[in-house]
């Protein structure tokens, strides 16, 4: 398995997967560990939006979306290492891109552009991992 994961395909899966599972879970998990100073920035934030009674629901979706969507990308790259399977993988592909909709979306909300500007790449990875997937599954 292990000339396995040099054949570039499957290279760029794990390296794709081990960058989301960092992504994801470091971010989840601080939002976890300073979850009301996230909070308390997160309601000036959206102060003036129309979203603004909602900071709160949102955090804990965006919360619990990161953690599962970063623990999925974890267990996607052992599973490709362990058996060159993709199915947990492709879950955390898909979750993370429908993340990173939730904080374009929200930073679009609070009228941060800049916000919503420097999502874009990770947009790009996310969609790109879950083609990267497919690719290499068909």
């Amino acid at each position: 398995m292990c000339a396995q994961l040099l054949q570039p395909i499957v290279f760029a899966q794990l390296a794709a997967l081990i960058f989301l599972a960092v992504l994801f879970l470091q971010s989840g998990i601080d939002k976890c560990v300073d979850f009301s100073g996230n909070l308390a920035w997160l309601q000036g934030h959206f102060s003036k939006s129309p979203l603004r009674a909602q900071v709160k629901g949102m955090l804990l979706v965006v919360l619990i979306a990161e953690v599962v969507a970063g623990a999925l990308a974890l267990l996607g790259a052992i599973e490709l290492v362990a058996t060159g399977a993709t199915v947990f993988a492709m879950y955390a592909a898909q979750l993370a891109t429908a993340d990173i909709l939730m904080l374009f979306f929200g930073q679009r909300m609070a009228k941060d552009y800049a916000g919503a500007a420097a999502l874009v790449p990770y947009f790009i990875l996310c969609l790109g991992t879950v083609l990267l997937l497919q690719q290499g599954s068909a």
